[in-house]
């Protein structure tokens, strides 16, 4: 059940980006002003979103795999998660936004490492 909420969230974080890439990463006061500016949202954000559901909802129908998936998963969180936290450190923000993610990030990346058996 956990894996198809996270697989609901990469769904929805990829169509965003890939549906309204000018505005996706306002909440964040990024504007997305060039063409490239929105094609980079649209490849790290979209493809990445939707990619990372495809894998996760595979998961489910590849069971000798789904453990190594949800680490490869879980570790690609937690990297986004130290990312936002070495920023914090070098700049540090109290946009809720920032925080709000940190705390998802890490905690998605606690749930799938948990789930494949490494924490």
């Amino acid at each position: 059940m956990m894996i198809t909420v996270i697989a609901i969230l990469f769904l929805a974080m990829g169509l965003g980006a890939l549906l309204v890439p000018r505005t996706f990463l306002a909440v964040f006061d990024i504007q997305a002003a060039t063409a490239a500016a929105r094609n980079e949202i649209q490849a790290v954000y979209g493809g990445y979103g939707v990619a990372m559901c495809a894998l996760l909802w595979w998961s489910r129908q590849q069971p000798q795999w789904a453990e190594g998936i949800w680490l490869t998963v879980g570790v690609a969180l937690a990297g986004m998660a130290a990312g936002r936290l070495v920023g914090l450190v070098r700049e540090p923000t109290r946009r809720w936004p920032v925080w709000l993610f940190l705390g998802i990030e890490a905690g998605l990346a606690l749930v799938l490492c948990r789930q494949a058996g490494v924490i």
